[in-house]
């Protein structure tokens, strides 16, 4: 072949051809028509193969020679022609009336954008609480059929409750995954038992684990959203960017997931794609910058009861509730606004702003989402559900709060501080969260909130947008639903059957039914007909238009008489069963307003009843209300109980509930690190943030261990001379002098010591410590610390210097604590 020939070769080879000398080119013919058939491939005239299924005989002939055999492929796995993407948007505790298409006076344009091109669905539910919900979601099973009757945190050694969802409970991804599809999660996970969450693994409980080829996000309940503890895959990363550079993690989730399905859309266009996209938004913290926090001045200075009144009247008007449709009472929980002083009404009123510009700015970086999906001409053949994991949160508590944090400690709020933090809040140095009123609100028209099974806990909006699968444009849908029939309604859009086997597990039926039926008829009835609730032993039915519901442990906290997490025993459950069901008929009474049980005894007896067959069906029982105990029960762990934790630099962060507990007892911390001459500085150890922890580090030369009690006081023990260069051992101490008051929100007081190579440098009393949690979100650090900073005496990550060989950890010391209060921490953590 003459070197003019080799310029008809294909493209994609010409370079490899111009180096083989031309005598080895010399049957022309063969290289023409090899460079021919190329030609075709890479302009998409695809050569007829004969392929066969993966796993099936070869159905080619093999022959001693190339000349006298033939070929076949296994087939690759490849979608139906024009499958539709799958887009999940699940945001965080947001309430029924808290977006602008469902009655609210928050901007939500993007969502509202959805609904005006799709379908607002009336009468969606889920379980009152975050994981549970999500796996629903996710699986098409109850969460008690999928272990999670709460969070992994307050598992139990019951198959209903172990945290552990069954691995013949399929997930969406594990599905599609079989049909061609790419699949990936982005942002909140928690659905990973929370001893596993660490490096150590293991890792079949994970995104990774369960059907998703790709992740970026956080594995807990909740992150920082300036400083947020991010995992990429199975490991762990930094945010790109600071917050000072701008960062938000909202942003950054989108940008992932935008990268994400640019990444495969560049290579193979017509693969579609299933994307979990779940924001840290709208869970505390609320977190946002000013700018968007200012577009609501004043917008709420009429206070919590003016907000439900509006938005039902907006809700009316929009057809998202009957025009007959009456607010619940007024809660006994939730302060009256006109009684509040003018300072408590300005502080409640910003921090409800900050929610707002919370909410609009993830509402923002939505729309990114979707105008990419428009700009790439996806957006109309993406099946697109927006969803909230329960109703609005009330872990603010009656007066909200600049620190979470404070109220997990036990820490009383003082109006003072938090007006003097006012216009801090939404800002990187707070941990903010409104107060009841607002979650009441939030929730309109109906009574209560997130973790209890009346409406305003389990009712939440449902978006479904498909311009090329549904004709209907801005329409409102009442059939009643459940998170737990979001995966046969794909199914069911998608033409696909549910796999009877995954990864050679076999599979167990799904547990919801499709509405994908109510897609194009506005009238048809549910196929849902019956739904149990329970949630902390508070329980609920729904059947065939009509909601039994048994509050615990009352119907308010005021109401109760007994405190939240009450055990209930054999007796009580009785007298509960046979005196505190309440009845509604909310196909008429949409916001379960009037009770008519002793009216319709006999239909509340067959609901009882029907509670227990269901219980029966999804592994609900034992019926468990404790708090304290429940959340203290000894649970399998990966590592054996240690009194001793040697931690090594560059390596993930360990999160706190898989680290050393100093907490209330005496401990060493030890560094061994080298000098280099001219001295070192930067983070030994940090475990906590700007909400509480501590950290030892060197700074202009002295060695400093520091205390952050709840963002409130800051502790410091410094060292009275120069870490010099060489090889050291550098110790802090804490010998604890008093018993901790956990009641009152004060850890054990102490005295610090620091040590170079067992020699006593520095000392000073510590009057107070945290009593129950160090960093709701931060993990231990060593050698760097890149989150929020416990203090404001550096700028993270103040990664060290010189050289950090480890740092062990000694708690041998006993351990005081309060498991009472340390429910109330793990439970806001949804």
């Amino acid at each position: 072949m003459a070197h003019a020939d080799r310029d008809q070769i294909a493209p994609d080879f010409a370079e490899l051809f111009q180096a083989v000398p031309d005598e080895a080119l010399a049957d022309t013919a063969n290289f023409a028509a090899a460079s021919s058939r190329m030609n075709q491939i890479r302009k998409g005239r695809r050569m007829t193969l004969e392929e066969y299924p993966a796993g099936s005989a070869f159905p080619g002939v093999i022959g001693r020679t190339v000349e006298e055999s033939t070929q076949a492929w296994p087939e690759p796995l490849r979608s139906k022609e024009g499958a539709p993407n799958v887009l999940f948007i699940v945001l965080d505790d947001t309430g029924f009336a808290q977006l602008g298409c469902y009655g609210s006076p928050i901007e939500t344009p993007n969502l509202d954008r959805l609904a005006a091109n799709g379908l607002s669905y009336n009468n969606m539910h889920t379980t009152a609480l975050c994981s549970p919900t999500r796996s629903c979601i996710l699986t098409g099973r109850n969460h008690h059929s999928n272990g999670l009757a709460s969070i992994t945190e307050a598992s139990t050694g019951f198959p209903g409750a172990n945290g552990y969802i069954p691995h013949e409970n399929g997930f969406l991804p594990e599905m599609l995954l079989q049909h061609g599809y790419n699949t990936y999660a982005i942002g909140k996970w928690h659905l990973t038992p929370a001893d596993q969450i660490s490096a150590a693994g293991p890792y079949d409980r994970w995104p990774l684990g369960r059907g998703f080829e790709r992740y970026y996000g956080f594995l807990g309940g909740e992150t920082h959203q300036y400083y947020p503890e991010l995992w990429h895959d199975n490991h762990r990363v930094e945010p790109p960017r600071t917050p000072d550079e701008g960062y938000h993690v909202t942003e950054d989730l989108t940008d992932q997931a935008i990268l994400f399905i640019a990444d495969s859309k560049q290579v193979a266009p017509d693969k579609p794609f299933f994307m979990y996209f779940c924001t840290g938004a709208m869970h505390a913290p609320h977190h946002v910058r000013a700018e968007w926090a200012d577009r609501y001045r004043g917008a709420f200075d009429e206070g919590w009861g003016v907000y439900r009144e509006n938005a039902l009247t907006k809700q009316k008007e929009l057809g998202i509730v009957p025009e007959d449709t009456e607010l619940s009472r007024h809660d006994p929980d939730v302060q009256e606004w006109e009684s509040l002083s003018a300072d408590e009404r300005r502080l409640y009123a910003r921090m409800m702003e900050v929610y707002a510009g919370f909410l609009t700015h993830t509402d923002h970086h939505i729309g990114r989402l979707i105008s990419f999906l428009e700009t790439i001409g996806e957006l109309d053949n993406t099946l697109i559900m927006v969803i909230s994991d329960n109703g609005a949160s009330s872990e603010g508590g009656p007066y909200g709060s600049v620190n979470e944090n404070l109220f997990f400690n036990n820490v009383p709020e003082s109006l003072e501080d938090n007006l003097a933090a006012i216009d801090a809040l939404g800002g990187p140095t707070t941990f903010n969260h409104y107060a009841w009123g607002w979650t009441w609100a939030g929730n309109a028209p109906f009574r209560r909130w997130k973790r209890e099974t009346y409406r305003g806990g389990i009712s939440d909006p449902l978006i479904v947008h498909w311009p090329a699968g549904i004709a209907a444009k801005g329409e409102i849908r009442t059939q009643y639903a459940h998170a737990v029939d979001m995966v046969p309604t794909v199914l069911e859009a998608l033409d696909l059957t549910p796999p009877t086997s995954i990864k050679g597990v076999t599979q167990s039926p799904l547990e919801g039914v499709s509405f994908a039926h109510t897609f194009d008829a506005a009238t048809v009835s549910s196929k849902r007909t019956t739904q149990y609730f329970e949630m902390m032993g508070h329980r609920s039915l729904y059947h065939d238009g009509w909601r039994a519901v048994c509050p615990w442990p009352g119907p308010s906290f005021a109401e109760a008489g007994l405190p939240f997490g009450s055990p209930i025993s054999k007796d009580r459950l009785t007298e509960l069963d046979a005196e505190s069901w309440e009845l509604y008929h909310v196909e008429e009474d949409f916001a379960e307003n009037h009770d008519v049980a002793a009216q319709h005894r006999d239909r509340l007896i067959a609901m009882i009843g029907t509670w227990y067959v269901e219980a029966g069906k999804f592994n609900v029982l034992p019926i468990d209300g404790r708090g304290v105990q429940r959340f203290a029960e000894p649970r399998p762990q990966i590592a054996v109980d240690r009194t001793s934790y040697t931690y090594y630099p560059g390596t993930q962060a360990v999160p706190g509930n898989a680290g050393a507990v100093v907490l209330n007892r005496p401990h060493s911390i030890t560094a061994l690190v080298d000098i280099p001459p001219g001295g070192a500085e930067g983070i030994l150890v940090a475990h906590g943030g700007v909400d509480s922890g501590y950290a030892m580090y060197i700074k202009d030369g002295r060695l400093t261990w520091v205390h952050n009690y709840v963002g409130r006081d800051y502790f410091y023990v410094v060292s009275t001379e120069d870490v010099t260069e060489g090889s050291h051992e550098l110790r802090f101490e804490f010998e604890v002098t008093g018993p901790p008051d956990v009641t009152n929100g004060k850890g054990a007081p102490g005295n610090g010591q620091l040590y170079f190579d067992g020699r006593l440098v520095g000392q000073a009393e510590v009057p107070v410590t945290t009593p129950l949690a160090l960093g709701l979100t931060s993990g231990i650090h060593v050698g760097a610390a890149p989150g929020a900073p416990v203090c404001s005496e550096y700028e993270p990550p103040f990664a060290f210097t010189g050289t950090v060989h480890s740092v062990t950890i000694d708690v041998s010391g006993e351990l005081i604590q309060d498991d009472e209060a340390e429910i109330r921490r793990i439970l806001a953590r949804q």
